[in-house]
């Protein structure tokens, strides 16, 4: 790779689409970068608090027997959802203690249109209890600060998904807005947040 080139975890989403799209990297190859970047910031932001690989990996398997003809939008690329929000067979505690061990038998609709679309879940970020609260903090996971500058609040109740994102642990990922719980991380982080 030559220096001016930006490693794969610094190209935005569409970027990142568009070479899946044409061929010239592999949703293995993306998963790979992805995977190993969430490791690299893992200590530092606690972002993304748990990890699916082996459902990732079959989700890619998948793209390529089901959806050969039409990939979708978001086709091979690897995505983190807030941890209020079900994913089929992944743990989902929703930042309590009382679920710490959750493993919901369904996915949650929105997961399924993202699935549908290509999309590949790579992991849960963290969320404080019960999305209440301005900081991202449970007894689960712990603290993910902000990943600018750790004595700085990532925000909440979407802060994990903004500071995946941030750090290029993520290219999208999901969070979820009532009074700001994605906005104002989004904004905390120096990202979009996009509440529709």
């Amino acid at each position: 790779m030559a220096s001016s080139e930006k490693n794969l975890w610094e190209k935005s989403a569409t970027e990142i689409v568009s070479l899946l799209r044409s061929k010239e990297i592999s949703p293995d190859e993306v998963l790979d970068e992805n995977l190993k970047r969430i490791k690299e910031t893992h200590s530092s932001i606690n972002a993304v608090v748990t990890i699916c690989e082996e459902r990732a990996r079959h989700q890619i398997k998948n793209l390529d027997t089901e959806r050969k003809d039409q990939p979708g939008y978001l086709y091979g690329l690897p995505i983190v959802i807030k941890d209020l929000t079900d994913v089929k067979d992944v743990k989902t505690t929703y930042g309590s203690q009382i679920y710490k061990d959750h493993i919901p038998k369904s996915s949650d609709f929105l997961v399924e249109r993202i699935e549908k679309m290509g999309g590949v879940i790579i992991g849960k970020t963290n969320t404080p209890e019960f999305g209440a609260g301005s900081q991202t903090f449970n007894e689960v996971f712990g603290y993910t600060p902000n990943p600018w500058n750790s004595q700085y609040t990532s925000g909440g109740s979407s802060g994990g998904t903004a500071s995946a994102l941030a750090a290029g642990a993520a290219w999208l990922g999901t969070g979820s807005d009532l009074g700001g719980s994605l906005r104002n991380p989004a904004s905390f982080c120096g990202v979009v947040g996009l509440r529709t």
